[in-house]
């Protein structure tokens, strides 16, 4: 299962979360980390085999990184290479 993170940090960090989530991307399930304009900071695309597994990602490692503020996850419903 594929799901996009949004995550929205305090002002200012946002450099500083992207490089943690980037040493963090060795953990299993984070794919890819961009720094993005707009209404959020950053988009982090994660891989699980479930909808468990995605969650435990988002609650347990993803928000608890220091100056994350706000996380919103979208699922993918359907992907072409499937």
């Amino acid at each position: 299962m594929k799901a996009y993170v949004f995550l929205t940090t305090k002002p200012g960090t946002s450099e500083e979360v992207i490089r943690h989530l980037r040493e963090v991307s060795k953990v299993k399930g984070v794919k890819s980390v961009d720094s993005v304009y707009g209404r959020f900071d950053a988009i982090v695309t994660v891989d699980a085999p479930g909808l468990e597994e995605i969650g435990e990602l988002v609650y347990k490692v993803i928000e608890k990184i220091p100056n994350v503020t706000r996380s919103e996850t979208a699922l993918v419903l359907s992907r072409k290479d499937q």
